[in-house]
């Protein structure tokens, strides 16, 4: 059998309790015989050598890939996620939803990439796996998702930010140590602030502050 997925599109799922987008699927079989289901996994892959960056983006992507001079060694693909989803009956054709759950935690490096850009598109490639259940001699047949299948999608980045502002909306968070979390509020207390940011800001010097 030979299959083919093509992403349609990735759309905000604006009711969830944490962020999530949701990437349209196409599934195709060319043989035209009945699939029963498929159990398909899916790796999500940036790839950042895909795309260009102005000058703003450039600095803020310094701490994953270093200064420009060395992107042709350090602009790689990277793992953003990995998920799955079952795929209901068909022949021919059918479309599936394949839910990308999402994180706004900035030790995760594929948050820190889309938070860093300011506009255009965040190069995807989804890498498909799976087993699939057929009709066979005996009952059912079992087959495997060939690894080759694979598609690519260039996600708008106004559709994460607006998804991430849903969620957190003009705010973000880092995750620390409990000592150092611990410090901050002896600090809090110590100075009268009334807010975090007051106080991580009299931490920041000036001109950062500025």
């Amino acid at each position: 059998m030979t299959y083919t997925f093509q992403v349609r599109d990735v759309v905000a799922e604006p009711y969830q309790v944490a962020p999530q987008l949701t990437a349209r699927l196409r599934v195709e079989e060319s043989t035209g015989r009945r699939i029963h289901a498929v159990v398909l996994r899916c790796q999500v892959r940036v790839e950042p050598g895909r795309r260009r960056y102005d000058a703003v983006e450039g600095e803020a992507l310094r701490g994953l890939f270093g200064d420009r001079a060395r992107w042709v060694d350090t602009l790689k693909p990277f793992a953003w996620m990995q998920c799955h989803t079952t795929v209901q009956g068909f022949t021919g054709a059918t479309d599936a939803d394949l839910a990308l759950p999402c994180t706004y935690d900035l030790d995760v490096i594929g948050t820190r990439y889309l938070h860093a850009l300011t506009a255009g598109t965040v190069p995807l490639t989804f890498l498909f796996s799976g087993t699939v259940f057929t009709r066979g001699a005996n009952g059912f047949g079992v087959e495997h998702v060939p690894w080759d299948c694979e598609a690519r999608y260039d996600l708008p980045v106004t559709t994460w930010r607006a998804m991430i502002e849903e969620h957190f909306p003009n705010t973000g968070w880092i995750r620390v140590e409990r000592a150092v979390l611990d410090d901050l509020a002896a600090l809090r207390a110590r100075a009268g602030h009334l807010s975090w940011d007051e106080t991580i800001r009299s931490l920041l010097p000036v001109e950062v502050v500025a």
